[in-house]
């Protein structure tokens, strides 16, 4: 079992182009059904944040391949699969 304070701590990676995609900043669960509907990533970053609205990734949760010990592999053909929100 892992827990989801567990889980935020794993680097997510695209195991197409072995790109770090970066640590999980949230979690969407669908409160009907309890399931993860995906986990959500920090996006780009322009001016080291100053003034600017924080962008985030959203990756579904079918995009997953494989939860490691400490990294969770993704399967993403090319950036634009990621929703930025």
């Amino acid at each position: 079992m892992l827990k989801i304070s567990e889980l935020r701590l794993h680097d997510v990676i695209n195991v197409i182009d072995g790109k770090r995609l970066g640590m999980i900043r949230d979690i969407d669960i669908d409160v009907e059904t309890g399931r993860v509907k995906s986990i959500i990533l920090p996006g780009n970053t322009r001016f080291f944040n100053f003034l600017t609205k924080n962008e985030e990734v959203v990756v579904p949760w079918e995009k997953i391949v494989k939860i490691g010990v400490d990294v969770i592999l993704v399967e993403l053909s090319s950036t634009s699969q990621l929703q930025l929100k």
